[in-house]
């Protein structure tokens, strides 16, 4: 009877396993070349995208039906951080018509619930997409600049070290 509803939510298993290797991967990247800012941006999104393949998972099971747990591609290894944030937004971009797709798909099969699911993770992969958005757009308006800042923030965190403790 939920099929398709399963064939769906492996589907978005799939989608959503990519992601998260992408974006850690890009976390790792960004970690390194001193991007903080970014690094961390990548690391909650990819946390957040962990959450949705659990309630994915948990829905699959509900209806019975078997986790799939492969990921659609390989990692694309960029280490441009500008390249990155655009690989991001239009990996969030089509999560976002996907996930529109499969509820309209849901509700059609009388699964008001997987549709639902699906409309949920919509709102969250907006706010990512609009999360690097507003990253692209720093990254046009500043530049070099705004890039800049997050590796001086960090160099004057290394030079200064931890604070003191108290009493000492």
């Amino acid at each position: 009877m939920y099929e398709k509803s399963v064939q769906l939510l492996n589907k978005a298993i799939a989608d959503e396993l990519t992601a998260v290797h992408q974006y850690m991967y890009f976390h790792f990247h960004c970690d390194d070349q001193g991007f903080d800012i970014l690094a961390a941006l990548f690391l909650r999104t990819a946390m957040e995208e962990m959450v949705h393949i659990e309630r994915l998972a948990e829905r699959n099971l509900f209806l019975k039906g078997e986790v799939e747990m492969k990921a659609t591609r390989e990692v694309n290894k960029i280490h441009d951080v500008g390249e990155m944030v655009i690989l991001a937004q239009h990996m969030e971009e089509s999560s976002i018509l996907d996930y529109n797709r499969f509820a309209n798909e849901c509700a059609q099969n009388a699964d008001s619930n997987t549709k639902k699911l699906f409309e949920d993770l919509v709102n969250d992969e907006e706010r990512h997409y609009d999360q690097y958005d507003t990253e692209i757009e720093n990254i046009k308006k500043f530049g070099q600049n705004y890039l800049a800042l997050q590796l001086i923030d960090r160099s004057r965190n290394n030079a200064t070290g931890p604070a003191p403790a108290a009493g000492a």
